[in-house]
């Protein structure tokens, strides 16, 4: 790692940069479904969720272009810049008490930005590190900021009480969230000109901003049509997330309706998916040496597969298991999103990497909305729906149906 400085600058920035976004999302959480002055249910979370992530998640593959077609530095140095700005404003609409929506819209515009810069490192490693280390290294960035956003979210649970947990207690969360983003900043501008990319290349798209922008997801698509390695991980990872969804929504109904101490409050559902986070950390280190072994279509195949078998062990929806079961999937989930990751490096073109990553961030959201959705819709207020666990795990055998069946005429040496 010492040989290459900008991968160590390209650490830092995100390390950075996911710690506020831990921070913040974990912050705007408490403030918005765990908060005494504002009732949440099923449906809350649904729509927090759609008005933060869909819209992004539909103009991202178009703006993913610009990663493409700019500087990728300096996106980065705007995109945080506004970032800066949005969670001020945000920590001030909080403290004045002002409605759900008013701050939901901020934060969507925030958030919007903030995976416009999770794009742009991702779209830029393979810029900065050897053809032959892409896979390791991306394990590295991916486990060291996802340590750094459950950091972020700990920090936030750690002071929920000493600050409070009303309006004014969820802004000054947020106004600590200013200085890790205001250093994601600084850390932005530190790169030289055209180090982070993007490079000349014969698949390029030519012609005006506006041209690129506007036929962002077109070239989005037609790239994961071609590229078989990237269709076939995108569909098994967005499986993944579908399930994660089912997941997220029956934890989120238990804390919130069954009264006892085991499974109450903002602490459990924080639980979950931080132990979701370290099975995805410990994938991290795992991964690497998986595809090594049994290369990215063996490995994602049995990472799908052991997937459906875990997550039927939650059928019985004890908490204690759904915790052990978070684990696991958020271990074999990550090792089908490292794979997904490392052939959108490797196997597309530097000129169409960003739009890859768009894409990937808009199908990682939509699949988990939709999923969040179809589960409010038929979950009893108890949150005791079994067969909504045995969705997922029919839902990951499909996944592997999808993966297998793609990727097989299409087989990476590793």
């Amino acid at each position: 790692m010492r040989g290459l400085p900008h991968f160590w600058r390209l650490l830092e920035l995100r390390t950075t940069s996911q710690f506020g976004d831990g921070l913040f999302q974990a912050g705007l959480a408490g403030g918005l479904l765990f908060n005494p002055e504002r009732a949440a249910g099923p449906w809350e979370l649904v729509g927090a969720f759609a008005v933060l992530y869909l819209p992004y998640s539909f103009l991202g593959p178009f703006a993913g272009a610009l990663l493409d077609r700019w500087d990728r530095r300096t996106v980065l140095i705007g995109a945080n810049a506004a970032r800066v700005t949005l969670v001020l404003g945000i920590a001030a609409l909080l403290a004045s008490g002002a409605g759900d929506l008013s701050i939901l819209f901020g934060a969507l515009i925030a958030n919007g930005f903030t995976r416009f810069v999770s794009s742009g490192l991702s779209a830029a490693l393979p810029d900065v590190v050897p053809r032959g280390q892409v896979v390791t290294m991306n394990s590295v960035a991916t486990a060291t900021g996802g340590v750094a956003t459950f950091l972020g979210a700990g920090f936030m649970l750690a002071s929920r009480p000493l600050l409070g947990s009303d309006d004014t207690g969820s802004a000054a969360v947020l106004f600590i969230v200013v200085v890790p983003v205001l250093l994601a900043l600084l850390l932005s501008v530190r790169f030289p000109r055209d180090v982070l990319g993007p490079h000349e290349s014969a698949r390029a798209i030519h012609g005006s901003v506006a041209y690129a922008v506007a036929t962002g997801w077109l070239h989005g698509a037609r790239t994961v049509l071609a590229v078989r390695t990237v269709a076939a991980t995108l569909g098994g990872l967005a499986t993944h997330r579908m399930v994660l969804g089912i997941n997220s929504m029956l934890v989120f109904v238990m804390v919130r309706h069954v009264d006892t101490h085991s499974v109450a409050g903002f602490g459990t559902a924080a639980l979950f998916f931080f132990i979701t986070g370290i099975g995805a950390f410990i994938a991290n280190v795992i991964t690497p040496s998986a595809v090594g072994r049994w290369g990215r279509y063996r490995t994602a195949n049995g990472a799908l597969l052991l997937a459906a078998v875990i997550q039927l062990g939650a059928v019985g929806l004890q908490m204690p298991m759904m915790l052990l079961c978070g684990f696991l999937l958020g271990l074999v989930g990550q090792v089908v999103k490292l794979c997904a990751d490392t052939a959108m490096q490797i196997d597309v073109d530097d000129a169409l990497r960003g739009h890859m990553f768009a894409v990937q961030d808009a199908l990682f959201w939509m699949s988990f909305i939709v999923a969040l959705t179809a589960a409010a819709a038929i979950i009893p207020a108890d949150g005791y729906s079994p067969g909504l666990v045995v969705a997922g795990s029919v839902l990951y055998l499909l996944g592997f149906a999808l993966h297998a069946g793609v990727a097989r005429r299409a087989r990476p040496p590793g």
